[in-house]
């Protein structure tokens, strides 16, 4: 009896033991997912390059739809990953009606995956319309990266993670349609315009041509915003600065308009150019548009920085939504204070032969001015809001060269060296004086209207 118990007893150890060992071994593996900051920028990076040459095409879209198409977008995408990043807190609950599905916290995803989900589904739906030969080459990206990633994962994590990708895109989706005004309006951006009600106002706004004749999204700032609201929906007005409009020479506006056409005396012709058509992007099949150049800068960043996937993932969505309520917020005050065109004004009462000198090199178009509005430059809010979100990210002293334009031979496209992206924002605003379409007036208020807006998006509950 007594061997049996000492035998029993010997057991009993062995078994729990073995119990502990297991238990240790189960803990070691269980639940310890990839996260999403242990993937490269590449996915992000290669999507964003796709979304650069769809907006070039894209007619329709620029300058305030294709803010939409970044904002729905990588807000999908960061919900779609957020579960994946613990530092990270869902932004959903900001906004009404958006019911974002969940990720399961205790099964594997494959964060590049859902990327590359979210991103074909959105793309795929926004861009419908784009000649065949560029919209062929979203399911191409798609195809391309899910025939690599069945080779890293196994079909279920695969499925699992094309799944969710795929639910959270069409949520976002959804919730895109609800937006009364800015659903499509990129199919009809010319809808809302009545600037001929109003020609009989000091400094009228009146159409510059070339161009389409009325005011391109006149009903741009009725969409909806991510993060600005009531007081911020309108910058300061242009008359805070000059008084009211004039055309009296030695005052206020007349001066400045001046100093717009100094830019383009033959001393300063070489650099007004270089810099004017450095960050232009005004126009259609020649380059991509002003918003979407900062995720041409990004992208830059991302590869020079070595940015973990989480990085790319976050300053997406930052720059995103900043850039929509910056178009939203501009739009809305240009057709507030409706205010001419240097090209009207100094032709009206200066120069009746001055032209400036944004050239379109496809149609061989001279002398051409955006068609909406002057008061604020659209380029200096998306200058402002983005440099603001960047340098919140990766630093206010980061300093790069641009390579946007690098090697193009239809205008003067040298890669230009940056301290830091206030400054690289600071030549923006100044390049709309040296090109001949804005007033300084214009590019000062705008400057300081986006970096505002980038912050109320920063303040935002990203972290926890």
């Amino acid at each position: 009896m007594r061997s049996f118990t000492k035998l029993a007893l010997c057991l009993l150890m062995c078994s729990l033991v073995f119990t502990a060992c297991k238990r240790d071994i189960i803990d070691d593996t269980s639940n310890e997912f990839n996260k999403v900051a242990d993937y490269d920028n590449e996915i992000i990076h290669e999507w964003n390059e796709l979304f650069l040459v769809l907006d070039r095409y894209a007619e329709g879209f620029r300058p305030v739809g294709i803010t939409m198409v970044a904002a729905y977008t990588n807000l999908a995408v960061y919900e779609a990953t957020v579960t994946g990043m613990p530092a990270y807190n869902s932004i959903a609950n900001e906004y009404d009606g958006l019911t974002i599905p969940k990720a399961f916290t205790n099964q594997e995803y494959h964060w590049p995956t859902v990327i590359n989900a979210v991103n074909s589904y959105m793309y795929g739906k926004f861009f419908p319309s784009l000649d065949q030969k560029y919209y062929s080459k979203i399911k191409a990206l798609g195809d391309k990266y899910e025939t690599q990633y069945l080779t890293e994962v196994s079909q279920e994590v695969f499925t699992r993670s094309k799944n969710h990708g795929i639910a959270v895109a069409a949520a976002v989706w959804e919730w895109y349609r609800t937006d009364p005004i800015g659903f499509e309006l990129y199919l009809d951006p010319f809808k809302g315009n009545t600037w001929q009600d109003r020609i009989n106002e000091p400094g009228a706004w009146v159409p510059t041509y070339p161009g389409p004749g009325d005011g391109l999204y006149a009903l741009g700032g009725k969409c909806r915003t991510f993060a600005i609201k009531d007081e911020l929906l309108l910058c300061r007005p242009y008359t805070d600065y000059v008084g009211k409009f004039t055309e009296e020479p030695g005052k206020g506006i007349y001066i400045q308009a001046l100093e717009v056409m100094n830019q383009q005396s033959a001393e300063k012709a070489y650099t007004s150019k270089w810099i004017g058509e450095f960050w232009s992007d005004d126009l259609l099949d020649v380059t991509f548009s002003p918003p979407p150049r900062w995720y041409a800068i990004a992208d830059q960043v991302y590869k020079l920085e070595n940015s973990n996937l989480e990085t790319a993932v976050v300053t997406n969505a930052k720059l995103g939504l900043a850039l929509n309520d910056a178009a939203v917020g501009a739009w809305n005050s240009k057709f507030h204070y409706n205010l001419m065109r240097p090209e009207t004004y100094i032709q009206q009462y200066i120069d009746p032969t001055f032209e400036p000198i944004l050239n379109n090199p496809i149609t061989n178009e001279t002398g051409i001015s955006p068609s909406f509005p002057a008061h604020p430059s659209g380029h200096s809010t998306f200058a402002g809001a983005a440099s603001e979100i960047l340098s919140s990210i990766f630093g206010y002293s980061y300093s790069m060269t641009d390579r946007c334009h690098e090697n193009r031979g239809d205008f003067l496209g040298t890669p230009r060296t940056f301290e830091s992206f206030k400054q690289m924002a600071s030549e923006i605003a100044w390049s709309r004086v040296t090109l001949g379409v804005h007033f300084r007036v214009d590019n000062d208020e705008a400057l300081k209207y986006g970096t505002k807006i980038a912050v109320t998006v920063n303040k935002l509950p990203w972290k926890k």
